[in-house]
C-alpha cells in the first residue's frame, strides 16, 4: 500500500514535469529567431507579404502566443502533434517512422555500455593500482574526453575508408536488404557496429568509473569484512554482496543517461546518416519545422520519465530495504 502511494505520487510529479517541459519547449521554440512561414515561402519561390501571411494562418502562427500554446496543449493531450510544415504530413506518423531506427541504435548502445562498463569497472576494482586498473582507467577517461562526433569520424576513416571492413553510413544496403534472410541481418549488424561503438563507448567510460568507485567503497564496508570473516568464498562475496550493491549507482546513472542518449544520437545519426529521430530533429531544427521538433522533445521527455519510473522499480527489486523504508 505504501509503495502504491509512492508510485502514485511519482506519477503525479511526472505529469507535472512533462507539462512544464511541453510549455517551456513550446515557448523557447516560438521565441527563437526564424519564421517558418518565411522559410517555406522562400522554398516555394515566393516572398509576397500576402502569401506569407496566408502561410502563417495555414500553419496556425497568426494568433497570440498564449492562444497558440493553449491550442497546442489541447492537441498534445490527444496525441495530436499537428502537421509538419515541410512534409505536410501528420507529425506523429513522421516521428513513429523514425522510432525503430533510433531504438535499435540507442538500446544497443545502452546495453553495450552497461555490460562493458560494469565488467571493466569490476576488473579495475579487483586490483586497484595494477596495470589492468591503469589501462582501464586511461581507456575510460580517453573516451569520455573525446568528442563523440570526432570518435565517429575517426572510426569511419579507419574501419570504413582505410580498411574497408565496415560501412560508413546508413542503416542498411538496399540491394542486400531486399533479399531478406541472413544476408540482410548480417548487413544490418555491419551497419550498426560503428554507430553503436561511437555512442556506447562514451557512456561505457562513465559506467566503468562509477562501477569501480562503488565497488571500492563497498569493499571497505563492515559487512564485507564480516562476510570475509565468516569464511565466504571471494566469488560469493563478489556475486552476492559487492556486485549487487554496486548496481544501485549504476542504475541511477543509467536512468539519467536515457535523455542524454537521445542528445548523443543526434550527433551519431548525423555523422553516420542513420535514419532515426536524432537526424529528424536536426533536420527539423534546420528547417524551423517546430511541430516535428516539439514532438521529438515531448516524446523523448516522456521516454526519460518512463525510464526513471522503471529505475525506481529496479531499485526496490535489487535492494528490498527501500520497500521496507517506504512502509515506515
Amino acid at each position: 500500500m505504501a509503495y502504491a502511494r509512492t508510485f502514485a505520487s511519482r506519477l503525479l510529479k511526472a505529469a507535472v514535469t512533462l507539462l512544464a517541459l511541453v510549455v517551456m519547449s513550446f515557448l523557447l521554440l516560438r521565441l527563437a529567431p526564424g519564421d517558418p512561414a518565411l522559410i517555406l515561402a522562400g522554398d516555394q519561390g515566393g516572398s509576397d507579404p500576402a502569401f506569407v501571411e496566408e502561410l502563417r494562418r495555414h500553419l496556425g502562427l497568426d494568433g497570440p502566443l498564449p492562444f497558440q500554446l493553449w491550442r497546442y496543449l489541447q492537441d498534445v493531450a490527444s496525441f495530436d502533434f499537428g502537421i509538419s510544415y515541410r512534409d505536410q504530413r501528420p507529425v506523429l506518423d513522421i516521428v513513429l517512422e523514425k522510432v525503430p531506427a533510433t531504438l535499435l541504435l540507442t538500446v544497443s548502445a545502452f546495453v553495450f555500455s552497461i555490460l562493458l562498463g560494469v565488467t571493466l569497472g569490476a576488473l579495475s576494482a579487483r586490483r586497484p593500482g595494477s596495470l589492468a586498473d591503469t589501462i582501464i582507467t586511461t581507456f575510460s577517461v580517453a573516451f569520455f574526453a573525446m568528442p563523440m562526433f570526432w570518435v565517429g569520424l575517426v572510426f569511419i576513416i579507419i574501419f570504413a575508408v582505410k580498411l574497408g571492413w565496415l560501412p560508413s553510413y546508413g542503416m542498411e544496403a538496399a540491394a542486400i536488404s531486399a533479399k531478406g534472410g541472413w544476408p540482410a541481418f548480417g548487413d544490418r549488424l555491419a551497419h550498426m557496429v560503428l554507430p553503436v561503438l561511437t555512442l556506447g563507448l562514451f557512456y561505457m567510460s562513465i559506467h566503468a568509473r562509477v562501477s569501480r568507485t562503488a565497488l571500492l567503497q563497498i569493499s571497505a564496508m563492515d559487512f564485507i569484512r564480516t562476510a570475509r570473516a565468516k569464511g565466504l568464498s571471494p566469488w560469493r562475496i563478489w556475486r552476492d554482496h559487492l556486485l549487487r550493491n554496486s548496481l544501485l549507482p549504476t542504475i541511477t546513472v543509467a536512468s539519467m543517461q536515457a535523455g542524454q542518449l537521445i542528445g548523443g544520437s543526434i550527433l551519431v545519426e548525423t555523422v553516420f546518416a542513420w535514419p532515426g529521430i536524432g537526424r529528424l530533429a536536426f533536420n527539423a531544427l534546420s528547417g524551423r519545422d517546430y511541430n516535428v521538433l516539439l514532438a521529438v522533445f515531448i516524446l523523448s521527455s516522456l521516454g526519460v520519465i518512463i525510464s526513471n519510473l522503471i529505475a525506481d522499480a529496479a531499485y526496490r527489486l535489487i535492494d528490498p530495504r527501500l520497500e521496507r523504508e517506504a512502509g515506515t
